[in-house]
C-alpha cells in the first residue's frame, strides 16, 4: 500500500503456541480501521506468548495474569499523517483459545480460535481509537460496532 493510500498494518508473530494468519489479521485490521474513519497512519498489530502478555497486563493494567488483548492508543483516531502512529495491539493466540469456547454461540461466534482472533483484532482497534465499554451503554454500542465490523469484513 502506497503512503497516503490508507493505514497500514505491521503484523508481526512472536510466539510460537498457534500458527497465525498474518495477512488475513492484517487485512481485517486495515478494513476495519477504514470502516472506523481511520484513513492513514500505523497500527502495529502483534502476536505474543502468554508469559510477555502477562508481563504487559501486569506494568500497563496492574493485573498479573495474561489476557488475550491490551491496546495502546497512539495517536489513535486523530492520527493525520502516513507517519502517524495508530497504536498497538496486543493479542495472545494461546489466551484466545483458552477463551474461544466461552463465546461460542454469541453472535455467530463458532467457537473457533479464528472467529475469537477476529473479534480480539477488531475489539482491539475499537479500543485504540477510543471505544470504551466501561458502563452497560458504553458496552453496547461497542459490541455493537464489533459485530457489524466482523458481518462486513470478517464473516
Amino acid at each position: 500500500m502506497s503512503a497516503g493510500a490508507g493505514p497500514v498494518v505491521v503484523a508481526v508473530d512472536e510466539q510460537a503456541a498457534l500458527a497465525v494468519d498474518l495477512q488475513r489479521w492484517s487485512a481485517l485490521a486495515e478494513d476495519a480501521l477504514r470502516a472506523q474513519g481511520a484513513l492513514r497512519g500505523e497500527l502495529n498489530l502483534l502476536f505474543v506468548e502468554a508469559a510477555e502478555m502477562q508481563d504487559l497486563n501486569r506494568t500497563h493494567m496492574g493485573k498479573d495474569r495474561p489476557t488475550d488483548v491490551l491496546s495502546f492508543p497512539l495517536d489513535g483516531a486523530e492520527a493525520s499523517g502516513a507517519t502517524a502512529l495508530i497504536g498497538d495491539v496486543v493479542i495472545c493466540p494461546f489466551q484466545a483459545a483458552q477463551n474461544s469456547a466461552e463465546h461460542e454461540g454469541i453472535d455467530h461466534h463458532t467457537g473457533s480460535v479464528d472467529d475469537e482472533i477476529a473479534l480480539l483484532v477488531v475489539h482491539g482497534i475499537l479500543h485504540v481509537l477510543g471505544h470504551d465499554h466501561g458502563s452497560p451503554d458504553e458496552a453496547g454500542r461497542m459490541e455493537a460496532r464489533e459485530q457489524e465490523l466482523l458481518a462486513a469484513h470478517y464473516r
